[in-house]
């Protein structure tokens, strides 16, 4: 496995909602990363996750990844926000995990981060495509996350720092990369866009899809 796949596949355990079986991990996470470049931020993040308290990590986890304050774990929300394109962006994500041999099962959407992360850890050329095809909407996390102080910013900046040439120093590039902010059309869906929360992941599972 390669340096790049290692810190995805960290980055995606770590930026699951914090539990038991995550701190059972933080073990293997931590030896997974030692030595590894371009690795030194999950370094210090899974360092911050062993000694923080689980409830006051799932407490910080909460309040950290919203909508309200753009801090999205949800991929096509950057892109497609309220619109009827999101969920035709879903279906293509889907498409793509099928496509190179795994089958998405899970109680979360196919464009939750980490799942989108351990998909690229897997299947590193059409994983980077996908996360390349977000990489606004990944920056703009990266910055929202180190604007807020939280630790948590060290996973996206190690993920940005395995995708090709160098991240936007500032919301105003990241958001040029984006052309303009998740559309606002509500045209018969649901709100999902800015102002209102998601409901929180608990867990994601890539399944191979038996040959």
């Amino acid at each position: 496995m390669t340096p790049d796949a290692v810190v995805r596949l960290v980055a995606a355990r770590c930026l699951t909602y914090p539990d038991e079986r995550l701190y059972e991990e933080l073990p293997l996470l931590l030896r997974a990363v030692a030595g590894v470049p371009g690795a030194e931020g999950m370094r210090d993040l899974l360092g911050h996750l062993e000694r923080t308290p689980l409830l006051d990590l799932a407490a910080h986890y909460t309040d950290t990844f919203d909508t309200r304050n753009r801090r999205c774990l949800y991929l096509t929300w950057w892109t497609d926000g309220d619109t009827r394109r999101r969920g035709l962006s879903l279906v293509g994500i889907k498409r793509t995990y099928r496509e190179h041999g795994l089958e998405f099962d899970s109680d979360e959407l196919p464009d939750f981060l980490p799942a989108a992360l351990e998909f690229a850890a897997l299947h590193e050329e059409p994983g980077t495509a996908l996360l390349q095809e977000h990489r606004a909407g990944l920056e703009l996390l990266r910055l929202a996350l180190v604007a807020a102080g939280t630790p948590y910013a060290r996973a996206l900046e190690a993920v940005c720092g395995t995708l090709p040439g160098p991240s936007p120093e500032t919301r105003e590039e990241a958001r040029a990369l984006a052309r303009s902010g998740p559309p606002r059309e509500l045209v018969g869906l649901e709100p999902l866009g800015p102002g209102v929360e998601l409901p929180w992941p608990t867990t994601h599972r890539a399944e191979r899809t038996p040959v």
